[in-house]
């Protein structure tokens, strides 16, 4: 058995540091990074930055150039081996005399898991797999549920009181949160392909769903999502006619009126009818599978309360974020979540790998679901 050596944990993390400048911009391709090492030294460095360019390794065997011949190869998925939108991976570093391969994870595509791997060490490549294996699985979680069950990442974020109200009061809108939450969630928006709520928080919000970062950063927007049974979207909303580059999506049911469809496609949104969930309300399992075969990998959920609740309800969630002010708003407040979830209670959801962390005067609690 090929053994991990002392330096492979290092240099790993250099090309996890690669792999994390692709969040958010790769779907439905994964976030992969690599580095090319030779004698102890980074030669080349690259990441895959969207999908149909070239992949990580190909970006970090150009830098090292004829530097590659006998070195390493670090990278955080095992090379391709298969021709899709670029050709095989596994090509390009045997072309380019690398001589040894550090794999994070094994690919999670049940078609060719394991095969670039296999395929290099069948050339006479040194094949080393699993090394930080559990930070490169962690950044491409929306991936593989992607790539095994058609179904996006689903995220849940949401700024609350101490007493769990999302709002002050019905209708109100504001922040709760303070501004290190609100650059947190930002930078969310950032690493996620898309950013969806419900009509109610559309209708009293305005949102633009967009991304501020600080202008030393490079954000971009994500696709914008909206659940409006009815089509009470009004096509000037903010969502609609802002400046970005990024579309926005309307899911309505079957029988939401023809003429407001036509009214919110004139103005630029793109409007998808879906099943009813049986509540009065769009079937949210229908929308993610709807989601999914459009390429979008991960979705972040920002609200409100009814959206919360139907996600959770429909086990749609698998990673948490509650950002928890420290004050108190009363039962005049909107709660988290709308409604019961009718369940025993060892079915309720609970929050596994849980992290809490100071953010301003907030507190941040993260999560996953396990769903």
């Amino acid at each position: 058995m090929l053994t991990i050596q002392p330096q492979d944990a290092q240099f790993m993390r250099i090309a996890l540091a690669e792999a994390r400048k692709g969040l958010g911009r790769t779907a439905p391709n994964p976030c992969v990074g690599a580095v090319v090492v030779r004698e102890g030294r980074v030669v080349g460095r690259g990441y895959h930055h969207r999908a149909g360019t070239p992949h990580a390794e190909v970006n970090a065997l150009f830098e090292a150039g004829d530097q590659a011949a006998g070195a390493t190869l670090y990278v955080t998925l095992e090379p391709c081996n298969h021709t899709g939108r670029t050709p095989p991976c596994t090509r390009a570093v045997l072309k380019a005399g690398i001589m040894r391969v550090v794999v994070g994870m094994n690919d999670p595509n049940p078609t060719v898991a394991g095969g670039g791997s296999a395929f290099l060490a069948s050339q006479g490549v040194e094949v080393v797999s699993g090394v930080l294996a559990a930070e490169c699985e962690a950044i491409n979680r929306p991936y593989a549920k992607h790539i095994t069950t058609g179904l996006p990442w689903v995220a849940m974020k949401a700024g609350m009181s101490l007493d769990g109200r999302i709002s002050q009061g019905p209708g109100m809108a504001g922040h709760i949160t303070g501004e290190a939450a609100w650059l947190y969630t930002h930078h969310l928006r950032n690493t996620l392909d898309a950013i969806l709520i419900g009509i109610g928080t559309a209708l009293i919000d305005d949102p633009s769903l967009t991304t501020r970062l600080p202008a030393s950063d490079s954000g971009r927007d994500p696709v914008r999502i909206v659940l409006d049974t009815r089509l009470r979207l009004s096509p000037r909303a903010k969502l609609i006619t802002q400046q970005s580059q990024a579309p926005t999506w309307i899911f309505c049911d079957p029988d939401a009126p023809i003429a407001a469809e036509k009214a919110l496609a004139r103005s630029g949104a793109l409007v998808y009818r879906v099943g009813n969930g049986g509540d009065g309300r769009v079937d949210c399992r229908e929308v993610m599978s709807q989601i999914g075969r459009n390429g979008i990998t991960s979705v972040l959920v920002e609200g409100g309360a009814e959206v919360h609740a139907s996600m959770l309800r429909a086990r749609l969630v698998d990673e948490v974020y509650l950002f928890v002010a420290p004050m108190f708003i009363g039962e005049q407040g909107t709660p988290l979540l709308a409604g019961e979830f009718h369940r025993p209670p060892h079915r309720f959801p609970r929050l596994h790998s849980v992290e809490v962390r100071q953010l301003g005067e907030d507190i941040l609690v993260h999560g996953l679901t396990g769903l």
